[in-house]
């Protein structure tokens, strides 16, 4: 197996994120820490007089990492608390009710998402260390965590030797290799297929017909327009 290209330019990344909306309030909050001085600005929802921290549900590796970042800079003595959502449609739930009423929060999330795309937020930023990670970051039942914080994650093309040292394929590996693409642009396809309850077919029929600044990159010039055409 071999890495041919890769698929989203900027990666994908989790983190602790605020509105766009508090972040430009706010500009002296960029950081995790920094975000922990202020827990009026994100309220709990059902405790306003203490600052939350917005979960995922129990299982994801996502939300153990999210405690065990919050044990570490002892949130609880900051004026926080962990809020666990059940679901992801609950996490979602929980954000999007407090984007549409322009309130403060602070919640686990992810890129690339539709509702990155929906409802702008900004990530936090917070150092990583790879051998920290490894020992109690990312464990649930590690006692002893240190501020930690997730790395991007590349997200490339992978090809079996198979397929790449065959001599008919020329055309499909320079496509592959130049297939890439950025959250944004994956979050805006997303966020159109949520809305419309599409499926992928559906998808990528809306995203070659309503974004050939992206896709034309990836094939010749003679090869677009006949994409084009055929539409």
């Amino acid at each position: 197996i071999s890495q041919i290209g890769t698929a989203i330019s900027d990666g994908q990344v989790s983190g602790w994120y605020i509105p766009q909306y508090v972040a430009d309030a706010h500009p002296d909050i960029k950081t995790v820490d920094d975000a922990m001085k202020h827990p009026e600005l994100f309220p709990a929802p059902e405790d306003p007089s203490k600052g939350g921290v917005i979960q995922g549900p129990q299982g994801w590796g996502d939300t153990v990492v999210t405690a065990q970042l919050y044990k570490a800079i002892e949130g609880d003595k900051k004026g926080f608390e962990l809020v666990p959502t059940g679901s992801a449609a609950a996490l979602d739930g929980v954000i999007s009710k407090a984007y549409e009423q322009k309130q403060g929060f602070l919640a686990q999330y992810w890129a690339p998402t539709s509702l990155l795309v929906k409802y702008p937020m900004v990530r936090l930023e917070m150092a990583h260390d790879d051998a920290e990670w490894a020992r109690c970051t990312s464990k649930q039942d590690c006692p002893d965590p240190k501020p930690n914080y997730w790395k991007q994650a590349e997200m490339v093309t992978l090809a079996s030797s198979k397929f790449t040292q065959r001599d008919d394929v020329g055309p499909v590996k320079d496509y592959l290799a130049k297939r890439s693409w950025t959250q944004a642009e994956v979050g805006k396809v997303m966020l159109w297929m949520t809305d419309n309850q599409a499926n992928g077919e559906d998808g990528a029929k809306w995203f070659i017909k309503n974004m050939p600044e992206v896709w034309t990159k990836w094939v010749p010039a003679d090869v677009a327009e006949k994409v084009k055409a055929a539409l």
